[in-house]
């Protein structure tokens, strides 16, 4: 698990190797690793080293310093994989929570315009799109996936589209961010189950057919079949 420490050196180094570059900040980053971990379809280092950095990895002082990153982001990608693998009904703990900011005060009054989570979910939707036609296939069979990419996307963009389009959309409230927030580790544990269950092989088990009735007994009786298992 990353360590504050760990996780202000990342910060830092994202902020200045990667954000200048259109790559992923701290939040952004744990939204984009949670989309990795939930994903349909696997998504390999080069492609997602690409997003993060936006564009090549940048080339580190030395092999020491590129070792550090390298292990800072597969704590983090673990990080990720856990909290969208804890399947408890008790709140998932503080090691696990999204990383993401939020005033000292949450339930204090807000401004609407406060936009907390709108990085972190860029970021996971940054990682839908290197799969998206697979996401899109789950979007088409699951509403309930769908509804989530709805929600994560309100949380990026600020705005409630109406389902008539012609109607302008609606500023979405502090109250609501907070409470699509609440929410995303049910959503990431949610997509997580489904995951799995799609990746278990349905293929039924194949079962030898049955040996003639004057054969041997597979079962090394020394009898026939039809005198033994068969009879």
């Amino acid at each position: 698990m990353l360590t504050d420490p760990e996780i202000d050196r990342l910060s830092s180094l994202l902020e200045q190797r990667a954000v200048p570059h259109r790559g992923l900040g701290l939040e952004a980053l744990d939204g984009f690793f949670s989309a990795l971990a939930v994903s349909p379809v696997d998504v390999s280092d080069a492609e997602w080293q690409a997003v993060v950095w936006g564009g090549r990895p940048p080339r580190w002082d030395d092999d020491a310093e590129a070792a550090e990153v390298a292990r800072l982001l597969a704590a983090h990608r673990a990080l990720a994989l856990q909290r969208a693998c804890h399947d408890d009904d008790d709140r998932v703990p503080d090691r696990l929570s999204p990383l993401l900011w939020l005033p000292e005060d949450p339930e204090a009054p807000q401004d609407d315009a406060l936009d907390v989570g709108a990085d972190w979910a860029d970021g996971f939707l940054r990682g839908v799109a290197l799969r998206e036609d697979a996401w899109t296939a789950w979007f088409e069979a699951e509403p309930w996936i769908d509804e989530i990419a709805m929600l994560m996307d309100r949380l990026a963009s600020g705005e409630v589209v109406d389902e008539d389009p012609t109607s302008p959309a609606a500023a979405l409230d502090y109250r609501e961010r907070l409470d699509i927030i609440a929410s995303l580790p049910g959503m990431l544990a949610d997509l997580q189950r489904h995951r799995i269950d799609a990746l278990t092989s349905r293929v039924p088990r194949a079962v030898a057919p049955a040996p003639e009735r004057n054969a041997p007994c597979p079962c090394g009786s020394g009898r026939k079949y039809k005198k033994c298992c068969g009879g």
